[in-house]
């Protein structure tokens, strides 16, 4: 009977063989930097390129259109998570910047898209002038300014809601400023953080119609993808490409759903606050092929060494504290002074500016009307909200509760946030004209159709990172029905809700402007409120009347979020913490 003898291996040698999981996992990952390559190379072309090769509505043109519209989102995305780590940072931590961060953030979510198209076009041509770059960029920009908001928001709201035991821990331990940041507060905001970037990525389908066609003057840059696609779909009425759009786009996303953020869940679950083991994990395919790899492990573990180290460096990089001492405190005060008077005069800068350019052609009688249209929406806005969270909240709790249902309605919940409004808009219309409905009242879930998931996505991710050993206490109590809603969950989730409701309800004021006056073919259907108003400014051209239903627009919304959301963070802070 004979042996088959094997050669001896070294295990040093052995860790550098691949495994069946590396020749898994290699094809697939140089498959990815292969399409990223190739939808990369187009942007350095010369924008003459764009006229001599126009969108076709040639179905088999869609993966080169997804692949370029995937990867403007995802450096948007890239861009978000930078902007948001800074921004998010510097209002939580720091009290007077905070009082001027945070009313901008309020102001920044209500601004339309594409106003900020408009002001930064120009500026991003400029900067790559004859380069499909410089067009590249300003969609981008444009995507940018539809993820950050609600992503910034959720990072902020974090930071404000981090429990005391841990910041005590973090003290006792010595840890840095810096080292307090990487190691405590990102690991914290981790899971409200990464369904809030589930819900920019998918919001962002909505704007890619108007991100890939870049106006400028009388000229048109429309760039290649989904966006510019859907819109010639559109324009063309061609139900057969809106149905290919959807078809790439349920594709498209289900994609990233299981490369990137499935993933993403399943990694940020050990960073869940508890102090016993949940009864069932997220789970991911890719996280465990990759986890199981040999040569891409060997490959990815110096990087991993190396974001160790950053994190580990003692650089207490802080912002100034308050001290308590007689002469620091009136320092103190004399700064708070100082800084409130500053901010004040900036306000009544910018503020007599913007009167002088509209009053130069508005009146006081229009400028009342505007602030009526205004009520209006706002009492639309307020009972949609309050609707979509009687709707939302309690089934946000039921699929965060349970990771294998939120795997199961996670790529249904992006479909359905990603699935842009305006291809609802015939249906709508033909609807209502044929009953001969009321459009103030009709048009209405247009406004909270593409916003309502920001409070899912938010509940879901509180549900999902609220303890299991609270869950836990509260069944050895006995404690359910609706003392269990009253006293265990709705305070857990609350923080989460409260930053979900305030970005559905910012996105719902920009929302407005498509939504109260929308259109198919010579059928037009315009709701009372400001949102149609801004979009008949616009069509008209009447610079003066668009900036004071802007402005308007802002203060409602500033005020809004004073009045009502900002009393209610405070709630969350302070009495609803996870002490």
């Amino acid at each position: 009977m004979t042996s088959v003898i094997r050669p001896f291996i070294p295990a040093t040698a052995r860790r550098l063989l691949p495994n069946r999981w590396d020749l898994i996992a290699f094809p697939l990952i140089l498959g990815f930097l292969l399409f990223a390559t190739t939808g990369i190379q187009g942007t350095w072309a010369p924008i003459s390129a764009l006229q001599t090769e126009p969108i076709s509505l040639d179905a088999a043109n869609l993966p080169e259109y997804a692949l370029r519209t995937t990867l403007r989102m995802l450096a948007a995305m890239l861009a978000s998570i930078v902007f948001t780590l800074l921004y998010g940072t510097l209002a939580a931590k720091s009290r007077r910047a905070g009082q001027l961060l945070v009313p901008i953030l309020d102001i920044l979510q209500s601004v339309p898209v594409l106003g900020y198209i408009s002001f930064t076009v120009t500026f991003f041509l400029a900067l790559f002038p004859g380069r499909v770059l410089g067009a590249e960029f300003a969609a981008i920009f444009a995507i940018f300014t539809s993820q950050a908001w609600n992503m910034t928001f959720s990072f902020y709201q974090s930071l404000r809601t981090v429990p005391n035991d841990l910041k005590e821990v973090s003290q006792n331990l010595r840890l840095s400023g810096w080292q307090k940041f990487w190691k405590l507060e990102v690991p914290f905001s981790m899971p409200g953080m990464i369904w809030n970037m589930m819900m920019s990525m998918s919001g962002g389908w909505f704007f890619v119609v108007a991100s890939e066609a870049i106006t400028v003057g009388d000229k048109t840059v429309t760039l290649p993808g989904v966006g510019s696609y859907l819109a010639m779909a559109i324009a063309q009425k061609n139900l057969a490409a809106v149905g290919w759009v959807i078809l790439t786009m349920t594709v498209v996303i289900i994609i990233y759903d299981q490369f990137l953020f499935r993933p993403l869940v399943a990694w940020a679950d050990k960073f869940r606050l508890e102090d016993t083991m949940s009864q069932a994990a997220p789970e991911s395919w890719v996280l465990n092929l990759i986890q199981r790899t040999r040569v891409i492990q060997q490959i990815l573990r110096p990087f991993g060494k190396l974001l160790k180290k950053l994190a580990r460096l003692r650089l207490n990089i802080s912002l100034p504290r308050f001290i308590d001492s007689p002469a620091e405190a009136s320092v103190t005060r004399g700064l708070d002074l100082l800084w409130g008077a500053c901010i004040t005069l900036l306000v009544a800068y910018v503020c007599w500016r913007l009167y002088s350019f509209i009053s130069s052609e508005v009146g006081l009688g229009e400028t009342f009307k505007v602030i009526g249209l205004g009520f209006i929406t706002l009492i639309r806005v307020t009972l949609l909200i309050a609707l979509a969270s009687v709707i939302w909240v309690p089934l946000g709790v039921l699929i965060g509760l349970r990771p294998r249902l939120a795997e199961m309605i996670q790529p249904v919940a992006q479909f359905l946030a990603a699935f842009p409004a305006n291809l609802l808009f015939p249906v709508f219309v033909v609807f209502i004209v044929h009953f001969k409905l009321n459009p103030d009242i009709w048009l209405s879930p247009l406004i909270v159709l593409g916003t309502q998931w920001y409070i899912l996505f938010n509940v879901v991710a509180g549900a999902s990172a609220f303890p299991n050993d609270f869950r836990e206490a509260a069944t050895n109590f006995h404690i359910k029905g609706w003392q269990w809603w009253r006293q265990v969950m709705l305070p857990g989730i609350f923080p989460y809700y409260i930053t979900g409701a305030i970005t559905a309800s910012g996105g719902a004021w920009n929302a407005s402007i498509v939504s109260e006056m929308v259109s198919w073919g010579d059928d037009k259907l315009a709701a009372h409120g400001l949102g149609a108003y801004i979009a008949q400014m616009t069509a008209a051209g009447d610079f003066p009347k668009i900036l004071l239903g802007i402005c308007v627009m802002s203060l409602f919304v500033v005020l809004f979020n004073r009045l009502l959301w900002r009393p209610l963070y405070a709630i969350a802070e302070n009495k609803l913490r996870l002490n």
